[in-house]
C-alpha cells in the first residue's frame, strides 16, 4: 500500500504549474490616422522632408509653457467682495478728501496682499518641474544614420533606441529589435513608478508602449515614436495642472462673510445717505459732499477692513509653526482648509510605502534557514548591477548576515569564493554562480531566478508552486533560490523562495489611526495592481475594499453611482494620473473638503486639485510645485501634527470672524438708528480708531491658545451670521441703554461735534461702551462652550484688556476727546466686562439648541431639504434595523429561557425516574 502512494507522489510532483500574475496595463488609443505614420522602416527612420512636415503638424516634443505674469499675481490679492468694498472706501475718501482715511485704508490693503503673496512666492511652476523630468539628448535613426538630437525635434513615426539608463523621450512602442536591427532577447525592464505609481519594474516586450519620462533599467530595444508633447501620458498629466485653477475654498467663505456685511452695510449707509439728503435739502449739512464724508466714516469704521489682515497673519503665524515641524506650507490659505479636510487621498508607492524592494518573510524548504537563503541568494548575486531585485537581496543579505558585516573587501564573502558567474539571461531567466568553499574546499552551485525556472531546475516541487502562487495572490514578487548537493554538480534541491514587497513605511499604520480618529477618512489611490494594494491595506490595517480603475469610468453608471462608490471604498488600484484627479473631483463634487498626498509626476494632478495638495518627503519637482504643502520629514506622520495646527489656526480665525461680524453688525445697528432718530453719531476720529486699535489689537489672537476639534471643522456660515445678529442685536441693547441713561439721568444729551467739550461728554462715554463691550466679546467667541473651558493666552490676555486701559485713560484725561469722571469711565469698562459673560451664556445655549434640522427650517433650501430629508430616511432605517436586532435579541433570549426550562425539566424528569428505579432496586 504505501509502495502505491509513493508510487502516486511520485507521478504527481511537479503536475502544478506557477501562476503567472497578469500585469494590467493603461491601453493608449492610437487612432487609425496615427497608426499610418508609425510604418516607419526600423533601418532607415524618416525622412528630412517627414519630420519637417509632421513637426509642423505635430509640433515639437515639449511641454507648453503657462506662466502667470508676477503683476497679476499681486493684482490678484486685491479681489474679492470685502477687498472691492474697501477700495470703494478708498477712492471715496479721496474724493471728499478724507486722506487719514485714504491712508488707513490703502495701508491695510497693501499689508493684506503684501502677505499673501510673499508668504506664497516661494511656489515654483508645476509645468517647469514636469518639463525637467524629460529626456534632454535621445538617439534616433534619420536618412539611414543613427544620429544624436534634442528630444524636442522628435516626431511621431520616428524610431528611437532605447538602453539601459535611458530616460524615455516620447511615448513609444517597442518593436522588438536592436539597435542595428537585430533580433534582442527578453524584455526592457522599465520603472515607471514616477508615472504610474507601480512599485516594481515592469517587463515589456515588442508590442508595448513605453511612456516619456520613464527609465529603462535593463535591456535595449528600438521603439516608434507614437505621442509626443502634450499628447504624452506626462503631457496630458500637465494638461490637467494648467487647467485646474478653481476659487480655493477659504476665498468663498471670505467672499461669502463679505457679501453679507457688504448687503448690511451699503443697504443701510445708503438709507442715511438719502434721508439725509432729503432731511437737510437746501443747507449746508445737506450738500452731497458733506453728507457723502458722513457715511464714509460710518462706512469705514462697518467694513471689516482688518479681516483679511488679521486671517491672513494668522495664517502666516501658523505656517511658521508648522515649519518648525518640517510641514512648508507653500499657499497659505492651505492652513486653513486642511483644517476641514474630511478625506485624505493618498498614493501608495513612495507615500504609504518606501518605495524600495524589501526581502519579506521566505517561503523555506528542506530544512534551510532564512540566514541561508539570504547568504546563497548573495552569492548569486550580480555585484554592482543596476537591477532593483539584485540590489534588495544584496541590501538585505548584508543588513542581516553577521558574514557580511566588517568586511575587509565588500565584494568578497568570508569563507566562500566565487570561481565562475552567469550573469541574468533574458532567455535562461537565472543567475548562476559556481562557488567553493574554503574550508572544505568543495565546489557547488547557487541559482537564483524566476520560480518557475527553478522549480523546473530541481525536478519539480509542487509545495513550492503552490507557495509561490500564495505569494502572487498577496501581491509579492517571489525569486527561487537552489543550490547543487553532495558534490554533484548537476543535482539541484530547492532552498526556497525570497518574498519581496515594498513595504509599508513604520509610521503609516499609526498615522491612518491617528487620522481616522481625528475624523478624516484615508483612502489608498495607486496605479500599482490591485492584489499589491489589497496586501499593502492589509498591512496598513485599512479595509481592503479595494476597486480597480474600471469602476471610476464604467459607462454603465451614473456619475452619482460611480460617486458613491468612490465615497465607500477604501481605495483604488490600476489608476492613471486622470483616475487620480477624478476621484478627487468626485468628492469635491459632493462637498467634501479632500486632501490628496503623493510624491510623483503621477500625482501632480490630483495634488493640483485637491483643496490641499501635500508633497511627501523625497518626492519629484513636479509634485512639489503642484502641492500646497511639503513635507520635508519621511513618512506621513508629520501630517497629523499639521491636522492639529491647522485645527488650531480655523478655531483662531473663526473666532476672530464671529466677533468682527457680531461687532459689524452691532456698529451697523445703533448707528443706523441713532443717526436716523437723533442725526447724531461719534466723531470721524473716535470711529477710526475703535476700528484700527481693536483690529491691531486683534492681531494677536494668531497666537491665542484654541481649543483643537475632535472632527474635520466647518465654517457653518448660517450658523456664524445668526449668532453675529443675535449677539449683534444683545450688545445694541446694552449701547442703548448707555445711551440713555447717560442721556436721561446724567444729562450727557447728543449734541453736535462743534459744541464745547463740556456738552460733549456722551460721545467719551459712547466710545469706551462702543470699543470694549463688542471686544470683550473675543474672549467668549473663542469656542463653542463656557470662555473658562480653554482660557486665553497670557498675551492675548494683556493686549486685548490693555487696549480698552488705553481706551479708558484717554476717556479719563481726555486728549482726543472730552474728559469725564474716572468712576463713570471705570464702570462703563466693568460692564463690559461683565456683559461678555452674559453673552458666553446666551451663545453656549444657542449653540446647544442649534442643529442642522433647525437651520434647514429656517432657511429651506432646496439642499438642504433633501439633506434633512436623507437623514430623517436614514434615521427611520437605522431605527428599523435596532428593532430588527431587538427583536431577534428577544426571540434569542426566549428560545433560551425555553431551552433551559425544557433541560430542566428533562433533568427533574430523568432525576426522578432515577430515584424511582433506586427504590424499586432498594425493595
Amino acid at each position: 500500500m504505501s509502495e502505491k502512494i509513493e508510487e502516486a507522489n511520485t507521478h504527481t510532483k511537479g503536475k502544478l504549474e506557477v501562476e503567472e500574475a497578469e500585469h494590467h496595463e493603461h491601453k493608449d488609443e492610437i487612432s487609425a490616422e496615427l497608426e499610418a505614420l508609425l510604418q516607419t522602416d526600423p533601418k532607415h527612420g524618416l525622412t528630412t522632408a517627414e519630420v519637417a512636415e509632421r513637426l509642423a503638424r505635430f509640433g515639437p516634443n515639449e511641454l507648453a509653457e503657462v506662466k502667470r505674469n508676477p503683476l497679476l499675481k499681486f493684482l490678484g490679492y486685491f479681489t474679492g467682495a470685502i477687498a472691492y468694498l474697501i477700495e470703494v472706501a478708498c477712492i471715496i475718501s479721496a474724493v471728499v478728501k478724507d486722506w487719514l482715511d485714504f491712508g488707513i485704508i490703502l495701508a491695510l490693503l497693501l499689508l493684506n496682499a503684501c502677505i499673501g503673496f510673499i508668504e506664497e512666492s516661494k511656489a515654483e511652476s508645476a509645468l517647469d518641474a514636469l518639463r525637467q523630468t524629460l529626456a534632454l539628448k535621445t538617439r534616433c535613426w534619420r536618412d539611414g544614420h543613427l544620429v544624436e538630437l534634442d528630444v524636442a525635434a522628435l516626431v511621431p513615426g520616428d524610431i528611437i533606441v532605447l538602453r539601459l539608463g535611458d530616460i524615455v523621450p516620447a511615448d513609444g512602442r517597442l518593436l522588438g529589435i536592436g539597435a542595428t536591427g537585430e533580433a534582442t532577447e527578453g524584455d526592457l525592464l522599465i520603472d515607471q513608478s514616477a508615472l504610474t505609481g507601480e512599485s516594481l519594474p515592469v517587463a515589456k516586450n515588442k508590442g508595448k508602449t513605453v511612456y516619456s519620462s520613464s527609465i529603462v533599467k535593463q535591456g535595449q530595444q528600438m521603439a516608434v515614436v507614437t505621442k509626443t508633447g502634450g499628447d504624452t501620458f506626462i503631457g496630458r498629466a500637465a494638461n490637467l495642472i494648467s487647467i485646474t485653477t478653481e476659487e480655493g475654498h477659504f476665498q468663498k467663505i471670505i467672499n461669502r462673510i463679505g457679501n453679507f456685511l457688504i448687503l448690511i452695510t451699503v443697504v443701510l449707509v445708503v438709507i442715511i445717505l438719502i434721508y439725509q439728503l432729503v432731511h437737510f435739502k437746501g443747507t449746508e449739512e445737506g450738500k452731497f459732499l458733506t453728507v457723502l464724508r458722513k457715511v464714509l466714516v460710518l462706512t469705514v469704521a462697518a467694513i471689516p477692513v482688518g479681516l483679511p489682515t488679521v486671517m491672513s497673519v494668522t495664517m502666516a503665524v501658523g505656517a511658521k509653526q508648522l515649519a518648525a515641524k518640517k510641514v512648508i506650507v507653500k499657499r497659505l490659505t492651505a492652513v486653513e482648509e486642511m483644517a476641514s479636510v474630511s478625506v485624505l487621498c493618498s498614493d501608495k508607492t513612495g507615500t504609504l510605502t518606501l518605495n524600495e524592494l524589501t526581502f519579506d518573510e521566505p517561503y523555506l524548504t528542506n530544512n534551510y534557514t532564512s540566514d541561508d537563503i539570504l547568504l546563497y541568494s548573495y552569492l548569486a548575486a550580480e555585484a554592482g548591477a543596476n537591477d532593483p531585485i539584485e540590489f534588495a537581496v544584496r541590501t538585505a543579505a548584508e543588513e542581516q548576515l553577521e558574514i557580511l558585516k566588517n568586511r575587509t573587501h565588500k565584494h568578497e564573502v568570508p569563507g566562500y569564493k566565487v570561481t565562475s558567474f552567469l550573469p541574468f539571461n533574458p532567455s535562461t531567466k537565472l543567475t548562476q554562480a559556481t562557488i567553493t568553499n574554503l574550508e572544505t574546499n568543495h565546489s557547488f552551485k547557487v541559482a537564483k531566478g524566476a520560480p518557475q525556472v527553478i522549480i523546473r531546475l530541481v525536478g519539480g516541487d509542487d509545495d513550492a508552486v503552490r507557495a509561490v502562487n500564495s505569494l502572487a495572490k498577496r501581491g509579492l514578487r517571489a525569486l527561487g533560490v537552489a543550490r547543487t548537493i553532495d558534490a554533484n554538480l548537476e543535482q539541484w534541491e530547492l532552498i526556497g523562495m525570497i518574498a519581496l514587497i515594498d513595504p509599508p513605511r513604520p509610521d503609516s499604520a499609526e498615522t491612518i489611526r491617528r487620522c481616522n480618529h481625528m475624523g478624516v477618512s484615508v483612502k489608498m489611490i495607486t496605479g500599482d495592481q490591485l492584489i499589491i494594494a489589497k496586501e499593502v491595506a492589509h498591512r496598513l490595517g485599512m479595509q481592503r475594499v479595494m476597486l480597480d480603475a474600471g469602476h471610476l469610468v464604467d459607462a454603465d453608471k451614473s456619475e452619482d453611482e460611480i460617486t458613491e462608490h468612490v465615497i465607500r471604498a477604501d481605495g483604488f488600484a490600476q489608476v492613471i494620473p486622470e483616475h487620480k484627479y477624478r476621484v478627487v473631483e468626485l468628492l469635491q463634487k459632493r462637498g467634501i473638503l479632500v486632501g490628496m498626498t503623493g510624491d510623483g509626476v503621477n500625482d501632480a494632478p490630483a495634488l493640483k486639485k485637491a483643496n490641499v495638495g501635500i508633497a511627501v518627503h523625497g518626492c519629484t519637482d513636479a509634485a512639489r510645485s503642484a502641492a500646497d504643502i511639503v513635507l520635508l520629514a519621511p513618512g506621513l506622520s508629520t501630517i497629523v501634527d499639521g491636522l492639529m495646527t491647522s485645527r488650531a489656526i480655523f478655531q483662531r480665525m473663526r473666532s476672530y470672524a464671529l466677533y468682527r461680524i457680531t461687532s459689524t453688525v452691532h456698529f451697523l445697528m445703533f448707528f443706523f438708528i441713532v443717526v436716523m432718530a437723533y442725526d447724531w453719531s461719534l466723531p470721524a476720529h473716535l470711529l477710526i480708531l475703535i476700528c484700527i486699535l481693536n483690529d491691531l489689537a486683534t492681531l494677536v489672537i494668531s497666537v491665542d491658545n484654541a481649543q483643537i476639534s475632535a472632527r474635520p471643522d466647518k465654517w457653518r456660515i448660517g450658523q456664524l451670521i445668526s449668532m453675529s445678529i443675535i449677539l449683534g442685536m444683545c450688545l445694541t441693547a446694552l449701547s442703548f441703554a448707555h445711551f440713555f441713561t447717560f442721556w436721561k439721568h446724567f444729562g450727557y444729551a447728543p449734541v453736535s461735534a462743534d459744541a464745547p467739550d463740556s456738552q460733549r461728554k456722551l460721545e467719551s462715554i459712547m466710545y469706551l461702551h462702543i470699543s470694549s463691550a463688542p471686544h470683550f466679546v473675543i474672549f467668549s467667541t473663542r469656542l463653542t462652550g463656557y470662555f473658562w473651558e480653554n482660557l486665553p493666552s497670557p498675551i492675548f490676555a494683556v493686549v486685548i484688556i490693555g487696549t480698552q486701559i488705553i481706551a479708558l485713560l484717554m476717556v479719563i484725561f481726555g486728549g482726543l476727546t472730552p474728559k469725564v469722571p474716572a468712576g463713570e469711565a471705570i464702570v462703563v469698562l466693568l460692564i463690559s466686562l461683565v456683559y461678555f459673560i452674559i453673552l458666553d451664556v446666551v451663545k453656549v445655549q444657542i449653540f446647544k439648541a442649534w442643529n442642522f434640522e433647525l437651520t434647514a427650517t429656517f432657511v429651506p433650501t432646496a439642499a438642504r431639504r433633501h439633506k434633512l430629508a436623507d437623514r430623517k430616511a436614514a434615521k427611520i432605517q437605522q431605527e428599523r434595523v435596532w428593532s430588527s436586532i431587538d427583536a431577534v435579541r428577544k426571540v434569542a433570549v426566549m428560545t433560551a429561557v425555553v431551552s433551559t426550562f425544557q433541560e430542566k425539566k428533562h433533568d427533574d424528569h430523568h432525576h426522578a425516574t432515577e430515584q424511582m428505579g433506586d427504590k424499586a432496586e432498594f425493595k
